[in-house]
């Protein structure tokens, strides 16, 4: 088997995977929430799995040559993420209170620390986040069919997969830093990590809205 091709792909993915945005803001929130990162960072590479899937079944080919789709998925990522930095922007207060020796919150705040969504909400918003987002959605679209050499004994699903497991491993690795660092860094400082996560519920909003509008613009494009 060539590596070539695979190593070209590992090269973008990882890049990709280290540079900050909506899934490293949503890692950074879930670090400071309440409760294991766990179940956040297994939704996020649930999406990559997905992603994985729906090229194999050659589905990634089918976005890459309509740009009309891509911008229907994307401006839906978009809506999420500006409704997912709603949500984090208004729960920012909870931040900073999942270490052993933190103060905990009291009143109302204690109120919404209590009402924290269980691990299966968790995974759901990750699988969401990574699911329809348009950084997930151009890397497996356009850029994993690239990468796929038809021609090679190995089947295009086996490539495909071995691609996919690479950005999963990536990803795994990289996001479980992010949720540790911010929750060993933040968490025994509820006023930094709170501002930490505020910015983080800002970042996707503002991710989401420019998406949104840069996005719309395109679809607008393609159907006039």
């Amino acid at each position: 088997m060539d590596l070539t091709p695979l190593l070209g792909f590992a090269a973008i993915s990882l890049t990709l995977a280290l540079t900050p945005g909506a899934d490293w803001a949503y890692t950074i929130a879930a670090g400071l929430r309440p409760g294991s990162p766990a179940p956040s960072i297994a939704g996020l590479c649930a999406g990559y799995v997905v992603h994985t899937a729906l090229v194999a079944m050659g589905l990634g080919m089918l976005l890459a040559a309509r740009p009309d789709l891509v911008s229907m998925l994307s401006i839906a990522g978009a809506v999420y993420l500006v409704w997912l930095g709603v949500t984090t922007t208004r729960g920012w207060r909870r931040a900073g209170f999942t270490g052993g020796g933190a103060t905990l919150p009291s009143g109302e705040a204690l109120d919404a620390a209590v009402r924290t969504p269980g691990p299966m909400v968790d995974f759901l918003k990750g699988l969401g986040t990574s699911g329809i987002n348009p950084k997930a959605l151009l890397l497996f679209a356009a850029v994993m069919p690239q990468f796929v050499r038809t021609g090679s004994p190995m089947p295009v699903v086996a490539q495909t997969t071995a691609m996919g497991l690479t950005h999963l491993a990536f990803t795994i690795v990289v996001y479980t830093l992010v949720a540790v660092a911010a929750r060993r860094l933040l968490a025994a400082k509820p006023k930094r990590a709170q501002i930490v996560t505020l910015v983080s519920g800002v970042l996707m909003l503002g991710i989401g809205g420019g998406l949104l509008a840069e996005q719309g613009a395109a679809l607008i494009g393609t159907l006039a």
